[in-house]
């Protein structure tokens, strides 16, 4: 057997995947271990939790591939630092991270706790690694194919195309030019300083109108196959990025310049109030990421003029546009794998050495997130005694009736199950569910549990074979990556789960990937006639729960009704807390 270790190391959603002749056996990311988001260190945790889940060691893997290669476009980085000298300082420090990359064998003996590994190790260019994270796991033999994210290895954007195990390039889009540090520095502009917070921006939008559309034309434009930034509107180009990577949250500063300020007026402060002014910015910013993506994947189909769209990078977990591609394009069907963001590397670095370097047969097709840890019957009993919680162990049949029974009664459950989730989403192994029906919950949930923003929605998670019952041209969205029109005469039945302009982020369930999720919700359904339930993550600004440990804290420092891990059901009220 050959056994691959893809890694995303020192950069933002460190993670790991393990590979065994074609097969994905575990993806881990760091996060969800030490706890901080967006974590961009080396994912030793991460390394070791997928070795003992295939049931290995670290002697037992063959190749490492490595999502980052620094020689890759090396001429024009030094081209770019010759006429750019004022950004050399942050690329030493970012040279000085991926240095470190470079003595990977060194880190991994050292936190698997031998000498030496002997495994080959592989630099896979960044959007290599993306271009393989959706096209080799998609199952299709032939399909166009984007990469299209902030930056990697100095580049934004690839087109390519993908035939049996080859993918072709067809162009690129170079640093500075990048869609998603657009929606990075307008997301900072707009007040949200984390890493990550772009997905508030996008649920902000819809709350707007695009009335600055045409200063946002002039930010970006349409070039040949790409499109190009006004470098008026930004100072990264120039100054480089300040950010910060190392021993806790990423960080990253704003980029825009004193132009944008002039025709946008003065950014938000974090934790000032939100007005119609930043609701029309967000819209206007989507807008035009929408049509600069559009433009991207028309000049893709005319390429490569085949039905069937592959879509990964930071960019692609922009699901309001992923679900408006088939309506604005000539595709017909579009692929977003779990992790589409840059944890997704470490699958596709992984898969790029399988199939590409080392010529192995494509088997796998990836249509599910569930690629984590599952916690064992004792390690949860230990954990409810450990917790002083009171608990009973249910036969399955009794549980999910009880479950239905308390979401119908307008109770909020923590819904712990199976393997974690790989990726942003919870996709109904670590979830929060409730009644879609009720048009308090969003509120509740939002103020009582989660503690955000208010305008921020729930996604809905819908049986496969009842969603074009509830959706306008339902896609396939197994690990809820399409947003999508719900249909006008269901929207005043499920109002906790449709945003304010009539859509949903819905999350396809399938019974052969998550049989007891989908007998839930088959449940539900019986008692309402209503086949889906509101599932957000469970987590209160922090990753997504890993352990029992974890979630049962969740359970008693927040509002949650009920947390089922695995057989058991905890209750506040009726059960107690000790």
């Amino acid at each position: 057997m050959t056994t691959i270790l893809g890694i995303n190391a020192y950069h933002g959603d460190s993670a790991v995947a393990l590979v065994r002749d074609g097969e994905l056996i575990a993806a881990c990311e760091e996060e969800r271990y030490n706890r901080i988001k967006h974590w961009a260190g080396f994912p030793g945790e991460s390394v070791r939790r997928c070795l003992e889940i295939a049931g290995i060691g670290i002697g037992d893997v063959d190749h490492v591939a490595l999502s980052f290669d620094p020689g890759a476009n090396l001429l024009r980085r030094l081209w770019h630092l010759g006429t750019h000298p004022g950004i050399w300082g942050r690329v030493r420090g970012r040279l000085s991270r991926q240095g470190r990359g470079l003595g990977v064998s060194g880190r991994l003996a050292e936190v698997c706790g031998v000498e030496r590994v002997h495994a080959r190790v592989h630099r896979v260019e960044h959007h290599r690694a993306h271009l393989a994270s959706a096209f080799l796991v998609s199952g299709w033999e032939e399909a166009a194919v984007l990469s299209v994210d902030g930056m990697g290895d100095f580049t934004s954007t690839v087109l390519a195309g993908g035939v049996g195990s080859r993918i072709r390039e067809y162009g690129r889009v170079y640093h500075p030019h990048s869609l998603g540090l657009l929606y990075n520095a307008v997301t900072l502009f707009l007040g949200f300083p984390a890493y990550g917070d772009e997905y508030k921006v996008m649920g902000l939008a819809p709350y707007g109108v695009p009335e600055q559309l045409e200063v946002f034309e002039r930010m970006v434009r349409p070039a040949g196959n790409g499109f190009e930034l006004d470098l008026r509107y930004f100072r990264h180009h120039r100054e480089g990025i300040a950010m910060s990577w190392d021993g806790g949250v990423p960080l990253v500063e704003p980029f825009h310049s004193a132009r944008m300020e002039q025709e946008l007026g003065p950014p938000r402060l974090p934790g000032e109030p939100i007005t119609v002014r930043h609701e029309n910015i967000a819209a206007s910013l989507q807008a035009v990421t929408e049509k600069m993506l559009f433009h991207v994947l028309r000049r893709l189909h005319a390429l490569n003029p085949v039905p069937r769209l592959c879509l990964a990078g930071g960019v692609a977990m922009n699901s309001v546009a992923n679900g408006k591609i088939v309506e604005n394009t000539p595709f017909r069907e579009v692929y977003v794998p779990a992790g589409a963001a840059d944890n997704g590397t470490a699958i596709g670095a992984a898969f790029h050495v399988w199939n590409r370097v080392l010529g192995g047969e494509r088997r796998f097709r990836l249509r599910h997130g569930y690629w984590g840890d599952a916690v064992g019957e004792v390690e949860v009993e230990t954990a409810v005694k450990s917790a002083g919680v009171r608990g009973e162990r249910l036969p399955e049949n009794e549980l999910v009736g009880r479950v239905v029974e308390a979401l119908v009664e307008g109770r909020v459950v923590g819904w712990f199950q199976g393997r974690m989730e790989f990726g942003a989403r919870a996709l109904g192994n670590r979830s929060l569910l409730a009644d879609p029906r009720r048009t308090d919950m969003r509120e509740l949930i939002n103020l009582r549990i989660k503690f955000r923003e208010k305008f921020r929605p729930f996604a809905p998670s819908v049986l496969s074979e009842r969603a074009g019952e509830w959706f306008e041209e339902v896609q396939d969205s197994p690990v809820m990556e399409k947003v999508l029109v719900v249909r006008p005469e269901k929207r005043g039945l499920i109002p906790a789960v449709v945003h304010v302009d009539g859509t949903g982020r819905l999350q396809t369930v399938e019974k052969a990937t998550n049989p007891l999720y989908h007998r839930l919700i088959e449940a539900f359904e019986e008692q309402t006639g209503v086949p889906m339930v509101l599932n957000t993550s469970l987590n209160e600004n922090e990753p997504i729960v890993q352990t029992a440990e974890q979630a049962i804290a969740c359970f008693m420092r927040t509002e949650m009704d009920v947390l089922v891990i695995g057989r058991w059901w905890m209750e506040r009220g009726r059960v107690g807390m000790v």
